[in-house]
């Protein structure tokens, strides 16, 4: 029967099979380095997750980091790479989507951020029903279309709460229409959720303070930028530019809960400086999209970022 090997197989068949010195490439090398051993998912339900640092929205209690769910959607930021989609989808199967979410539930991280879509809220009965999942989410809502049956369809799927699009609440601040962003936060607070309005501008939440809007969250984008330093990054029509010490400054005269997200540039910063920037630059919360490999080590990275934050200027809301 033909046996099919893996290139890490290969190249540790390569090394077992010579005496001689095997002078690997670069990526070869990092890839053996880079081989730990498969952990299973833990048993469902957790009985003892490891302590993970907490704080409230509104009446939530909420891990300081979040599993972002972008990855689980295939909608991942990808630059020019036309397969990255197509790929996370094939990767993340179901039985990958439930150990993903065990692994974040064993480190103590209790909520992920989901978009509200029929894949999601099917995954989520079955991980909750089948295999005794306790996470928490946080729904993700275009409320372009129908909001009011968005919102209410959230509520019925046991979000604990909901917040408007990133791209939306760019367009809605460029375009003037402010206000439609304060109407979808009073009907998600009518239906006993915490709301939440996201942005990848600064002009979101200052259109939105300037208003007087009263969302329990806000969500913006953050990280020190200092990636890709071969060319400028692709920029959306609807996002203006500022800079992370804008973003910072501004910030800290908000008095609202801030989950920064994008803040790894889509894989091009190391969790090391990523949460530690973040969290000491005032970010209340860190949403991060996290492969099942990933988790053990990011929730142990976000765990020392946090502690070494403790007495950052912004004062951290709890």
């Amino acid at each position: 029967m033909k046996k099919h090997f893996s290139r890490r197989k290969f190249l540790k068949g390569s090394v077992a099979a010579t005496t001689t010195a095997v002078a690997f490439h670069f990526e070869e090398r990092v890839l053996l380095a880079n081989d730990p051993p498969a952990a299973p998912p833990p048993t469902l339900p957790v009985a003892r997750p490891k302590d993970f640092p907490h704080a409230r929205i509104g009446s939530v209690s909420i891990s300081r980091l979040i599993c972002g769910g972008n990855l689980i959607s295939g909608f991942a930021h990808s630059r020019d790479l036309i397969y990255v989609s197509r790929l996370l989808k094939e990767y993340f199967t179901d039985e990958k989507v439930f150990k993903t979410l065990a692994l974040c539930e064993a480190e103590g991280i209790n909520t992920a951020i989901l978009r509200l879509d029929e894949n999601t809220l099917r995954i989520l009965r079955a991980y909750w029903k089948e295999r005794g999942g306790r996470i928490q989410w946080l729904a993700q809502i275009d409320i372009r279309h129908d909001p009011e049956t968005s919102i209410q369809q959230a509520a019925d799927h046991g979000a604990v709460g909901a917040f408007t699009h990133g791209n939306v609440g760019d367009d809605y601040v460029r375009d003037g229409k402010v206000h439609l962003l304060g109407e979808a936060v009073a009907a998600i607070k009518a239906r006993g959720l915490i709301a939440g309005i996201a942005g990848h501008s600064l002009e979101v939440p200052k259109a939105c303070e300037a208003a007087g809007l009263e969302p329990d969250f806000y969500m913006k984008t953050f990280n020190s930028k200092r990636y890709w330093s071969a060319g400028p990054l692709p920029r959306h029509d609807s996002v203006w530019e500022e800079t992370p010490e804008e973003t910072r400054a501004f910030m800290e005269t908000v008095k609202r809960p801030w989950i920064a997200y994008k803040v790894l540039g889509a894989g091009a910063i190391h969790p090391r400086e990523g949460f530690r920037y973040a969290f000491h630059h005032g970010a209340d919360f860190v949403c991060a999209g996290m492969f099942d490999f990933q988790i053990e080590e990011d929730a142990a990275l976000a765990r020392q970022a946090i502690e070494k934050a403790r007495n950052r200027p912004r004062p951290w809301c709890v």
